[in-house]
């Protein structure tokens, strides 16, 4: 299996599964003295570790970092960064009844099809419990991101959206709730509607958005390395992601581009921002926002129709404790590989000065 590295000069690569004995990573490329924040690292693996509400996944994982190399008296030395995050609460019999069933909408039937073999314990390494080892990867790049500020938070689940632009929210109130969503009168609601829905024994998607502040003009790579592009694939290799839009997106398709383009100030910066930061695939000094949209989440507790291994139609109900909905967990998922992307293009634009 190949693709399991992330990245040029700062870069991850990631290995283990769900109900495995561990998950882990190597970091390559982090610059040598950079004191390391250890309780920073917990505090977004707490963000991100099931069983931490109500309303997500409740296995119970403490998530716990045990770093193996390139950290020598609470700084990195400069070579790779070796860790473990050990799994301790598995429960494989979960998964018994899909052993030799493909659950609708997972990998389970693709990844049979391609390897010959399948981890059918929550899914092996098509689980979203990979992601454990990119918030790792983030939290130490945000700790050599000099400034940088990355402030993620939940902006619609189902048909609930946040009306209010961003800069009309306060990013300190993000944690204030299990949804991570900072309109707290909407957070209310969102939440009440993700408990409803898993009573129905169903789940619902939702959207991420992200902004990046206080990033130099300068970060980005043309022609296909654009700094659009390299956060798009980043955003897009997270699990259950659908959708990535950047600036206006979607909605600057029906602009005039006399309403569309951002004039300039005397200083450079603009008087709007409808290109998200970026420019030519290179950041422009302003605030780099995007949206990440997410799926449902696939198992449901709901009775459906599937295929066996041999091709016969068999009814299948989800079982074990999954997330009705992935969004408030992906939070500091989404923040974490767009600090990946951002350290990576960092170090990258350093051999320009």
């Amino acid at each position: 299996m190949a693709g399991n590295s992330y990245g040029t000069l700062y870069r991850i690569t990631t290995f283990g599964e769900s109900h495995g004995a561990a998950l882990g990573g190597i970091i390559d490329g982090c610059p040598p003295g950079v004191a390391i924040d250890l309780l920073a690292i917990e505090h977004e693996m707490s963000r991100r570790k099931p069983g931490q509400s109500a309303i997500v996944t409740q296995r119970k994982e403490p998530d716990a970092v045990q770093f193996l190399s390139g950290i020598f008296e609470g700084k990195t030395t400069g070579t790779p960064i070796g860790f473990i995050i050990p799994n301790t609460n598995q429960k494989s019999d979960d998964y018994s009844h899909i052993k030799d069933n493909y659950r609708p909408s997972h990998a389970d039937y693709v990844y049979d099809q391609k390897y010959g073999v399948r981890d059918y314990r929550g899914g092996g390494r098509s689980s979203a419990r990979e992601t454990a080892s990119r918030v790792v990867a983030g939290a130490i790049a945000k700790q050599f991101l000099p400034n940088i500020k990355i402030n993620a938070y939940v902006s619609s689940v189902g048909p609930l959206f946040v009306e209010k632009p961003y800069q009309d929210l306060d990013f300190s109130k993000i944690e204030s709730n299990p949804v991570r969503c900072p309109d707290e009168e909407m957070a209310a609601k969102m939440e009440e509607y993700i408990r409803d829905i898993r009573k129905q024994g169903d789940t619902v998607g939702g959207t991420i958005t992200c902004v990046i502040q206080n990033v130099p003009v300068g970060l980005g790579e043309p022609v296909f390395d654009k700094l659009h592009a390299e956060l798009g694939k980043a955003m897009l290799s997270i699990n259950a992601v659908k959708g990535f839009e950047f600036g206006s997106g979607f909605c600057g398709a029906k602009m005039k581009g006399s309403e569309h383009n951002d004039l300039y100030n005397a200083d450079g910066t603009t008087k709007t921002n409808l290109s998200g930061g970026i420019q030519g695939g290179i950041s422009n000094g302003m605030d780099i926002y995007f949206r990440v949209a997410f799926k449902p989440v696939a198992t449901i507790m709901q009775k459906q129709e599937t295929i066996d291994k041999d091709g016969n139609f068999v009814d299948m109900t989800g079982k074990g404790r999954h997330d009705p909905c992935v969004v408030p967990r992906a939070v500091p998922i989404v923040e974490a590989m767009a600090a990946i992307v951002l350290a990576d293009f960092y170090l990258i634009n350093k051999m320009y000065q």
